[in-house]
């Protein structure tokens, strides 16, 4: 059995990723792109706390859209920002900490 170095629970009962969901300040954010097209830009979310591309690749699917993370960025294509919200309290983020 493999022990969380973070917070010394075993793997399956760690908590560490539930209590970085509640400290990420999180701004979702539309931007327009080249031809007027609308992106959804999700930003503030800490790499080291969260796998970033597992949630990037969880919206995606969820919102049937495409999208990439980089910078420690999600960009989402399309204006999804109510519903990226929803999904990302769902998910277990602070409503508090989305912007």
């Amino acid at each position: 059995m493999e022990i969380c170095p973070k917070c010394g629970l075993p793997k399956e009962a760690c908590v560490c990723e539930t209590i970085a969901k509640t400290k990420q300040k999180i701004k979702v954010k539309p931007i327009k792109k080249k031809y007027g097209k609308i992106s959804t830009v999700i930003s503030g979310i800490d790499p080291k706390d969260i796998d970033i591309k597992n949630l990037a690749k969880e919206l995606k699917s969820e919102l049937a859209c495409g999208g990439t993370s980089k910078n420690d960025e999600i960009e989402l294509q399309g204006d999804h920002v109510k519903k990226v919200k929803e999904k990302l309290i769902s998910l277990g983020f602070s409503e508090d900490s989305i912007e």
